[in-house]
């Protein structure tokens, strides 16, 4: 006969109860109780049964994640650290994909509101006034998106393009470009209100060119505008778009940095393995997933919070910049 809670109470000299949080809030039980629990638990076989602890509890202890784009290397650090930060608290984490469609982001929402305990909802391309609405039918937190009135974790990408415009400036450009990103994403905004007034402050100028998908093959696409332009640097709005656009460089006979400096943001492994190796904004993405799985189950413990969390970027300097050619 298969052991219960109240086996595992017994054999573990605690009360059923504190058996029952073990496995429903651990962060809530002393470690030493938690862990004999655990031991006790695992020697007579015990596994808890996730349905039943569902109906008494009203809580499903599962957690839903909605990316943007699953194929764009910014998210996997992301995820990896969610989930595992997600079932050190004995939660599972289910992911989903947008692909950069705000409509089909309203409906993951709407379809993951009944199947778990909250969701994650990260680079949104919705409206604000429609992630509010949503947040009726599910708790939210928000990544990468700054919304009035909700948790959210963004990197401070504002300050990570003041850092480039001024780096680039550093080294003698005066004529930039700035690859925007895709339309909808607060990320972008922030990039280019960033970016504008740091080129503004030290007397360059800066011509924006998009919006653009955020992917490889816009990047490669938008080599012959930035070109014409006659900028001598240029900022792109992650690093795939900037690895697009050394490709397409390359293939034009365009050397870089000699002829033309490129920053990304991200500091995605692709960007350290090309060559020249990518000049680029460091985002904390990890510590984001992290953050956000522990915001979203502050309401677990009657903690509900609406704060927002910002996590510093950081600019690293690599090959594919230099000074003006000029």
């Amino acid at each position: 006969m298969p052991a219960t809670i109240r086996d595992v109470a017994r054999a573990s000299g605690v009360h059923v109860s504190t058996v029952s949080r073990t496995f429903s809030a651990p962060h809530l039980v002393n470690p030493d109780t938690r862990s004999r629990v655990l031991s006790t638990a695992e020697s007579l076989g015990y596994r808890p049964n996730r349905a039943a602890r569902a109906l008494i509890t009203g809580r499903t202890h599962n957690i839903g994640l909605i990316v943007a784009d699953i194929a764009n290397p910014f998210f996997p650090p992301m995820i990896k650290a969610a989930e595992s930060q997600a079932r050190q608290r004995d939660y599972h984490l289910f992911v989903a994909d947008t692909n950069e469609d705000p409509v089909m982001e309203e409906q993951l929402v709407q379809a993951l509101a009944k199947q778990v305990d909250g969701v994650l909802l990260c680079s949104p391309r919705m409206s604000n006034d429609l992630i509010e609405k949503l947040r009726r039918e599910v708790p939210l937190v928000v990544v990468n998106r700054a919304v009035e009135g909700l948790p959210a974790v963004v990197m401070d990408v504002a300050n990570g393009a003041k850092a480039a415009i001024e780096h680039l400036v550093g080294l003698g450009h005066h004529d930039l470009a700035l690859l925007g990103g895709p339309r909808g994403s607060w990320t972008n905004r922030e990039i280019r209100r960033s970016a504008t007034a740091a080129a503004k402050a030290a007397g360059a100028n800066l011509t924006v060119l998009g919006p653009h998908q955020p992917t490889e093959a816009a990047g490669a696409a938008a080599c012959d505008a930035v070109r014409a332009t006659g900028a001598t640097a240029v900022l792109a709005y992650n690093d795939l778009m900037a690895i697009g656009l050394l490709q397409a460089l390359h293939d034009r006979g365009v050397s870089v940095p000699a002829e033309l400096s490129v920053v990304g943001i991200d500091d995605i492994s692709l960007s350290r393995l090309i060559r020249p190796k990518l000049t680029t904004v460091s985002t904390p993405t990890a510590a984001a997933g992290r953050a956000a799985v522990d915001m979203l189950l502050q309401h677990d413990d009657e903690r509900r919070t609406n704060a927002l969390v910002t996590l510093q970027t950081e600019l690293i300097v690599r090959e594919s910049t230099g000074p003006n050619p000029h």
